[in-house]
């Protein structure tokens, strides 16, 4: 049977583009079949990696069949997978998050787990000498996928390790990285297309705090006054999607990538009793600047607390 390949819920540039490397991977070094698949539509950055690198879009599905074999990267959260997870053949998981447990198995697997920034960069890495082998889209996949991890190496999740893989593809591409991260960035920020409910969604986890549930959602952008803009209809979103996905609050960050900030929306006493908590910023308004803070998993979601 072919092995499916797919990243998290809500599929950003990394959870995108892995489950493609992979699969090539899987294909053409292991021999063995392998496809990519997202669950769910990819985000602008991963579209316009898609695009720019003339990539067919992998299928999405909604679920997966029990005993259907499958390799999980970028995450290892249930939460974030298929529900009949836990009946499918697991056959691997690559991933650079925190275990987090509650997955299981029906039989030994593989399992890589290493502390950087991007998912990509272990693919690389698990690789070996055969990653010279990749085609010019695959490294250029690869690359934009520690670029987007990174933010340009602009994150505290960025580890030397990242930097040299990401350049040593780019040097082999002939690309230049800070050009070609504008151009990321640049598709990023454009979300004149998407809904306040997509954008809620875009690029979110749920985390569970003390019994209360949040959907933690981040923009990264370049222009944050674009979403800023838009704050009134997404604070009121914000209560239909919660109510939809089961959640308790959604939280909006807001990251301004090239000022290394981040802006949450304080619809109510609730986020502003968080925004306190955990960061140790009073909101006199709807909104409040989070100065340095730019990463989900290293900044936001460790500090959490109601």
């Amino acid at each position: 049977m072919t092995i499916q390949v797919f990243g998290h819920k809500s599929p950003d540039t990394d959870s995108t583009g892995s489950p493609i490397l992979w699969a090539w991977y899987l294909n053409e070094i292991k021999g063995t079949p392998a496809k990519p698949v997202l669950l769910g539509e990819p985000n602008t950055e991963a579209a316009f990696l898609l695009q720019r690198w003339d990539l067919a879009k992998p299928e999405i599905i909604e679920d997966v069949a029990d005993d259907a074999p499958v390799v999980i990267v970028d995450t290892n959260n249930p939460a974030e997978l298929p529900a009949n997870i836990n009946n499918a053949g697991i056959q691997a998981i690559i991933d650079h998050h925190k275990l987090v447990g509650g997955l299981e198995t029906k039989g030994p697997i593989d399992i890589t787990i290493r502390p950087l920034a991007c998912t990509a960069t272990i693919m690389v890495d698990l690789m070996g000498e055969d990653a010279a082998r990749m085609p010019e889209w695959a490294k250029a996949t690869a690359l934009t996928c520690i670029l987007s991890d990174t933010l340009e190496f602009r994150s505290p999740t960025t580890t030397d390790h990242d930097k040299a893989v990401a350049q040593g593809l780019a040097d082999d591409l002939g690309i230049s990285i800070p050009d070609y991260a504008a151009e990321m960035f640049a598709a990023k920020s454009d979300v004149s297309s998407f809904s306040d409910a997509d954008l809620l969604r875009m690029d979110s986890k749920e985390y569970e705090v003390e019994g209360t549930k949040f959907r933690v959602s981040v923009l990264e952008t370049t222009s944050p006054a674009t979403v800023l803009d838009r704050k009134a209809g997404l604070m009121e979103t914000m209560v239909s999607v919660a109510a939809e996905d089961g959640v308790d609050q959604v939280l909006l960050f807001v990251v301004d990538i090239l000022n290394e900030q981040a802006t949450l929306l304080v619809p109510n006493d609730l986020v502003k009793s968080v925004a306190a908590n955990s960061f140790d910023a009073r909101a006199d308004g709807d909104t409040i600047v989070l100065p340095g803070v730019v990463s989900r998993k290293k900044q936001i979601i460790p500090n959490l607390k109601l």
